[in-house]
């Protein structure tokens, strides 16, 4: 990932010298290991902890010469460490260390994003509550439908992240493995014991059914999860490029002082951060496929997945961490416009109450299609004339539902208060008291 994506806590999980220090500890905590149950002395052990370190450009300049870069470090890292480096790497393959790393980085990756889901659900609450009552009319297909609230557009992506969250924890738990079984997967040159050893101590549990890799069903598993949540976040910034719209302006990601919206246009407010965030999405969603190819190798192992892995999974997990952060910020200080609310709500003159007055009609004793006719016949013709008589006037004149429908009745189909009853109830199912 360029830096321009990169947040630094994030980064530093996968950046070159972490990994080679997470090679460097799984090597001693095997050798270590293999002390424990009494294969290695405890005394080489104990000097390789004190005495082993790494030169990343020795180890540099012998992958130079042999093409691989799990030798070379384990040679350059021996040359280090006198008598006791005839240990290291001792009945290990390279993935035994690889794998294992890997997966640590992983784990410490998706903690980070769990971190950043916690802040992005606390904004969202927040938020939701703030704004439970702020009627907006609601749209579908981009048409004006029935009223809502922002507080409770505001609460359905609450609910949203929690799953999301939840997925993600999923995702972690079946990553969050090592494998230290030797070429095959058989133990023939190690010892469960070994990777037990090692595993507890990187808070990780034993691969069950490894060959020399960890199988990438796994991996596959957790970019799926990184990709959904990516689409949630692309769900929320969509819906934020579509209120703010010059026509629309109810909503405005957040605009600070000396930024530019255009080179050329001095007056552009532009939702670029939203937009950030639906791009990156897509490139999730491609991650995730490629992640899906990588699950089918040769036989107990081949490395059609190595190349491709060096790229989508640290990309996977800094876009992910990116794109939170940059939706927290939006959520939390984004601009609300409650008379642009009001106004777009007052533009269609009431036809958001055509289909209470259908349910009123109904339940008069109506025929349901008798009733969608009339109604409809009301609503066509007070959005042909706007200047004309609105649409709950145009009902209440007609005999055909005058004479049904009590004027009570009718009125409580515009109220609002009616109409949106509920959203108290639907916070409280949400957690959202």
């Amino acid at each position: 990932m360029i830096p321009r994506y990169t947040r630094p806590r994030m980064g530093a999980i996968w950046s070159d010298e972490a990994r080679l220090q997470l090679w460097l500890e799984i090597e001693l905590l095997a050798v270590e290991g293999w002390a424990a149950i009494g294969v290695v002395p405890t005394e080489d052990a104990r000097l390789l902890r004190q005495t082993a370190h790494l030169d990343p450009g020795r180890a540099a300049e012998l992958e130079a010469r042999t093409g691989h870069d799990m030798a070379s470090f384990v040679e350059a890292l021996a040359e280090t460490a006198g008598q006791p480096g005839r240990w290291l790497h001792f009945g290990l393959t390279s993935n035994d260390v690889v794998d294992t790393a890997l997966c640590v980085q992983l784990t410490r990756a998706t903690d980070l994003l769990l971190a950043d889901l916690d802040e992005l659900l606390a904004v969202l609450a927040r938020q939701a509550r703030t704004h439970r009552d702020q009627v907006e009319i609601g749209r579908t297909h981009g048409v004006h439908a029935e009223p809502v609230t922002l507080g409770l557009k505001l609460a359905r992506w609450y609910a949203e992240f929690g799953r999301a969250r939840r997925r993600l924890e999923a995702a972690r738990a079946e990553i969050a493995v090592g494998k230290l079984s030797g070429p095959v997967g058989t133990y023939a040159g190690c010892d469960p014991r070994l990777e037990e050893y090692v595993c507890a101590r990187l808070g990780l549990e034993p691969a069950l059914g490894a060959t020399q890799v960890v199988s990438r069903d796994r991996h596959a598993a957790w970019v799926s999860a990184i990709a959904l949540l990516g689409g949630s976040c692309d769900y929320v910034a969509t819906e934020i490029r579509g209120l703010q719209r010059t026509e629309v302006r109810e909503l405005e990601e957040p605009f600070r002082a000396g930024q530019k919206g255009s080179s050329s246009m001095p007056h552009k407010r532009n939702p670029e951060k939203a937009e950030r965030i639906c791009g990156l999405a897509r490139y999730l969603r491609g991650l995730a496929v490629t992640a899906m190819q990588d699950q089918p190798l040769w036989h107990e192992r081949d490395i059609s997945h190595s190349s491709v892995e060096r790229l989508i999974l640290p990309d996977a997990a800094l876009a992910a961490d990116y794109m939170l952060g940059l939706l927290s910020g939006i959520l939390a200080e984004m601009h609300v416009f409650p008379a642009a609310m009001q106004t777009n709500l007052d533009r269609t003159h009431g036809l958001w109450a055509s289909g209470q007055v259908l349910l009123a009609l109904i339940a008069a004793g109506m025929p349901r299609e008798e009733a969608y006719r009339l109604v409809q016949e009301h609503a066509l013709a007070a959005w042909e004339d706007l200047d004309g008589p609105d649409f709950h006037t145009r009902i209440g004149t007609d005999p055909r539902i005058r004479d049904r429908v009590a004027v009570a009745s009718l009125d409580r189909c515009f109220d609002l208060g009616h109409q949106l009853r509920f959203v108290p109830e639907i916070f409280a199912k949400l957690g959202l008291e």
